[in-house]
């Protein structure tokens, strides 16, 4: 079996080690790689500015046989990772870009999520948790778990015992231990994490109310009594940016905590009294700040 060849690495260490004309080749090479990929030698000499016994050296230094070899693993290289591999042109780009494709992602994600959401099943799965003696929210992953750990925040204010797990174990033990008291919240973007599926089915199993915040027709979906749908697309070409369906996620969250204050009523306001009133003794005395800022 050939050896494998990082050659985008191998490149990169000949510019920055090479001799003067390998730095020169190498630069040519990573400004354009796509056409490294199918330039002629004369071509690929040309545009670096060197000669074509510097190009086959070139390519023998880098670990392929000579051109045709190295034209061949470039591409191979450019077709399994290309879309990881910036352009030096990209670097030099407006630093607005980065500014407007998290605001666009959001914004994108949350208009989504108003056209997708059943506000009947936000209501109804408000009541489960206005009702409940505790409430468990479980996430895994990234996005999932800070959903959880967000729904604790939200809710603990409103008086209510509440508490998070990312962990597949501790999910299935406090899912083991529910009853009919108990509220489960389940946040998964896939809907197919085994653990917290496993999980909800346990709750549910034992009597608890069980909600899922998921994609239709996923095995948490099928898992749980009740279950709040959504999908945003994914952009597989905005790899540097985090997944706008964070965003989503976050605003099932505070729609559901909007809808059990609501219905908990004004017995939730001494509780938020009592917060603003501690945190305020510690900073600035600002009515207009959040709650927890």
């Amino acid at each position: 079996m050939a050896a494998v060849i990082d050659l985008i690495e191998a490149i990169r260490r000949a510019e920055a080690g090479g001799s003067r004309s390998e730095r020169r080749l190498a630069t040519t090479i990573l400004a354009d790689l796509d056409f490294a990929s199918r330039a002629s030698i004369v071509d690929l000499a040309r545009r670096a500015g060197t000669s074509e016994p510097t190009v086959t050296r070139f390519c023998r230094a880098v670990g392929t046989d000579g051109i045709r070899d190295f034209k061949f693993r470039l591409a191979q290289a450019l077709a399994i990772g290309g879309a990881y591999l910036a352009s030096r042109a990209a670097d030099r780009a407006a630093e607005r870009r980065f500014v407007d494709a998290v605001a666009d992602g959001a914004i994108g994600a949350l208009e989504l999520l108003r056209a997708q959401v059943d506000a009947g099943r936000i209501v109804e799965a408000a009541g489960h948790i206005a009702r409940a003696r505790s409430v468990l929210a479980f996430g895994s992953g990234g996005s999932s778990s800070i959903a959880a750990l967000e729904t604790e925040h939200r809710l603990f204010r409103l008086g209510l015992a509440v508490a998070t797990h990312s962990d597949g174990e501790m999910q299935r033990m406090t899912a083991s231990v529910a009853s009919s008291g108990t509220v489960v919240i389940a946040y998964s973007i896939s809907g197919y994490v085994q653990p917290l599926v496993e999980a909800v089915r346990i709750a549910r199993g034992y009597g608890a109310e069980t909600i899922a915040v998921t994609a239709p027709g996923s095995a948490l979906a099928d898992a749980a009594a009740t279950v709040i749908s959504f999908a945003v697309p994914e952009d597989e070409q905005l790899l540097f940016r985090p997944s706008p369906t964070r965003y989503a996620l976050i605003g099932i969250v505070d729609m559901l905590a909007s809808a059990t204050a609501e219905q908990l009523g004004p017995r939730v306001l001494e509780g938020l009294r009592r917060i603003k009133h501690s945190l305020n003794t510690l900073k600035v005395n600002d009515p207009r700040l959040p709650i927890g800022d």
